[in-house]
């Protein structure tokens, strides 16, 4: 679906440099704008959660303490990397 969204004139000329310069149309140059953008809210939002946790002592020692379980369970070797797990075709 198409939508018509006015923007300034020096942010559309900017739109058309990128799209140039990119060798795209506007339309994919500002989608991947919008997208990026997008990306860059979420995480700066992801970055404030955090700051938010650490400021909670209790809240960050808990944090810490499922880190370190999650920690163990991943060094414990049973990844499938030696093909133990069958995921190498094995036995198909």
């Amino acid at each position: 679906m198409a939508a018509t969204v006015r923007i300034a004139e020096s942010t559309h000329r900017a739109l058309a440099e990128v799209a140039k310069a990119e060798r795209i149309t506007m339309q994919a140059a500002l989608t991947r704008a919008v997208e990026a953008y997008r990306r860059h809210v979420f995480l700066e939002g992801l970055a404030d959660d955090f700051a938010r946790l650490r400021d909670d002592p209790k809240a960050w020692a808990a944090e810490q303490a499922e880190r370190a379980v999650w920690d163990r369970s991943l060094a414990d070797g049973a990844d499938g990397a030696d093909g133990a797990d069958g995921a190498d075709g094995a036995g198909k």
